[in-house]
This record gives C-alpha cells, structure tokens and sequence, in this order.
C-alpha cells in the first residue's frame, strides 16, 4: 500500500483513472491528488496492479461482507443428553425422552 510498493511501474486501474502503465511515483501522485491509497492488488501480474481506492472504506466494506456471510451461514446446533452413575429412573427416562425427540 502507498510508499511500501517497490516495483519501477505498475498498472493502475481504479474509477475515474485513466487506465494504464504508469511509473509508481506517478501513480503515488495520482491516489494523492484524489486523496486515497494506492493498493496493490495483483502483485504476481507483470507488471503488478495496483487500484485507487479508499483503503479505510474498503477494510470496512469487507468487514461488513464477512458479517453478512457469516450471519447467512448455515449455524450447526448440537445437542447431547448426558447421563452420570446416578442417574435416578424418573431422570433417565425423562432425558430418555428428550433425546428420541431429538432424533426425530
């Protein structure tokens, strides 16, 4: 992100950027005079593609996607009946009970 990016060029996209191979001193100037951060996003690429965006609303953007997605799961609810030595025969016929329930 910013100034820890150590490639000579870099292949900006981002909205309202002019597409392209640029130098990342000039990429650098270009997120500085929108006021965001320039993010490398594909470093592996040749050359590495870095995008203009706000890195702050895009850390929370995410944080609220992985919340959604979290919530959407499906949630795995176990039950267990257990039953100690002394268990009295009213107790276990009781949990007894409960765990066909469960079952069905």
């Amino acid at each position: 992100m910013n100034r820890e990016i150590r490639v000579p060029e870099v292949r900006l996209v981002g909205e309202n950027i002019e597409g392209g191979v640029y130098p990342t001193r000039k990429a650098l100037e270009i997120a500085e005079e929108l006021e965001l951060d320039l993010v490398e996003i594909s470093p592996n690429a040749t050359p590495p593609v870095c995008k203009v965006i706000d890195y702050k609303k895009f850390l929370y953007e995410q944080k609220k996607r992985d919340k959604e997605m979290k919530a959407k799961a499906t949630k795995v609810v176990i039950k267990e009946i257990r039953f100690g030595p002394q268990t009295d025969d009213h107790d276990y016929e009781f949990k007894k009970k409960h765990g066909e329930k469960f079952l069905k």
